[in-house]
């Protein structure tokens, strides 16, 4: 029968018939004939050693190979980091240093093509929606549970108080929950994990070990000396040399991470006056110290609200670094910040200043002092400058909480 058919397509071509239309009757029949039976395939069973295995038809198998293809590779790829992780936790325990293995630039570009500001802003809402009295309890319960919140420190430990995710996660602390320490010049602004301490060297900081961003490009360029707080120590030196505003001193850094379980509320770190604010829009990428030792300047992606200013020592700053669901940064005493904002395009920065005809020294703000939210985790970073005696009083990968010491002279 299929040799009769090729014939008959081989006369066809021949010119026996109109070449066009024949041509494609032909190839129609052709395929018709040997396509036939796979149409009419069944679901067959078989058994193989008292198991039955079902089969489907070649159709169907075709429709959900890419399904099995993308599990397989997914669970793959998850399995391979997780014993990326288990070999990096015993090298460490071994005392051996393992060098970071940085995000190449696709996959920066790939991570950041997710819609984390939308999905951030959905989050938000959703927060905002009022709980009824009887689920308040069960899912609070099931969030304290997962990241080990100690109610006992809340001003309210009454699980129904709070109507919303958002008032949970704002919760305020009890005035002796938090004692802050009248020791030292400058205390956690927060609670939370530390990531990075030390001084900064060659404008680069640190924000894990091995792991580091501009400084410039963190903060902002200076673009007019009659924009700062205080005059540069060189006209047209480097940019540390702009921040550094007394002979002598350094400039030193610290980062604090926030998990979703800490205390979401921060507080002045020492006695100081904000006299400037730079908003970065930005993307809103995670920031726990696992994608802070892959993406190199993540701080530097991400929005955050940096305040500047001076302390006695000189120049001091505090940085709020937004991550994915914390679309929300406020600042108590700066009712025109609108962080996560559509409105706002990405790679901008928009200034304020707090220095004005009426008040020309800006906003003095007193140590443990409340300062501003998160609406859940983040990461505050913290740039000064102070004399080459001072001292941390920490450890890499410390917990902390608000108010205890950071360091001092």
């Amino acid at each position: 029968m299929a040799a009769s058919v090729g014939w008959r397509c081989l006369r066809l071509l021949r010119g026996v018939t109109p070449w066009r239309s024949s041509l494609l009757h032909c190839e129609n029949t052709t395929m018709s004939h040997f396509l036939q039976p796979l149409r009419k395939l069944p679901v067959r069973a078989f058994y193989t050693n008292a198991r039955r295995v079902h089969t489907a038809s070649a159709r169907t198998l075709f429709l959900l190979r890419p399904l099995p293809i993308l599990l397989v590779t997914g669970s793959g790829y998850a399995g391979y980091r997780q014993y990326e992780k288990y070999r990096e936790r015993e090298l460490e325990k071994l005392g051996l240093e393992i060098p970071p293995k940085l995000a190449g630039h696709w996959e920066v570009a790939l991570y950041k093509s997710v819609p984390t500001r939308l999905l951030s802003r959905a989050w938000g809402r959703l927060n905002q929606v009022e709980l009824p009295h009887w689920l308040r309890r069960p899912v609070y319960s099931l969030y304290i549970w997962t990241f080990g919140v100690n109610m006992k420190e809340a001003a309210v430990e009454d699980l129904h108080h709070y109507r919303n995710l958002s008032e949970f996660f704002r919760r305020k602390l009890k005035p002796q929950a938090r004692p802050v320490c009248g020791l030292h010049s400058v205390i956690s602004p927060s609670d939370g994990k530390i990531l990075n301490f030390g001084q900064v060297k060659n404008c680069e900081v640190e924000q894990v070990k091995g792991v580091t961003y501009s400084l410039e490009s963190f903060l902002g360029p200076r673009t007019s000396t009659d924009d700062l707080p205080f005059a540069p120590a060189t006209p047209c030196g480097s940019f540390r040399n702009q921040l550094v505003t007394r002979e002598g001193n350094e400039l030193y850094h610290c980062v604090i991470y926030l998990a979703p379980g800490d205390y979401h509320c921060f507080h002045s770190p020492t006695d100081w006056t904000v006299s400037h604010r730079r908003h970065f829009p930005g993307s809103l990428m995670s920031v726990n110290p696992g994608m802070a030792r892959w993406i190199k300047e993540l701080f530097c992606h991400n929005e955050r609200v940096v305040l500047t200013g001076d302390w006695k020592h000189g120049f001091f700053s505090l940085t709020a670094v937004g991550a994915t669901n914390v679309g929300s940064i406020r600042i108590y005493f700066d009712r025109d910040l609108h962080t996560n904002s559509p409105r706002y395009s990405k790679g901008s920065y928009n200034d304020f200043s707090f220095v004005t005809h009426a008040n020309k020294e800006g906003i003095p703000m007193r140590k443990g002092e409340h300062l501003g939210e998160f609406n859940l985790g983040s990461t505050i970073v913290l740039i000064f400058e102070a004399p080459k005696d001072f001292n941390f009083k920490l450890k890499a990968g410390q917990k902390i909480r608000f108010g205890e010491a950071l360091g001092s002279l």
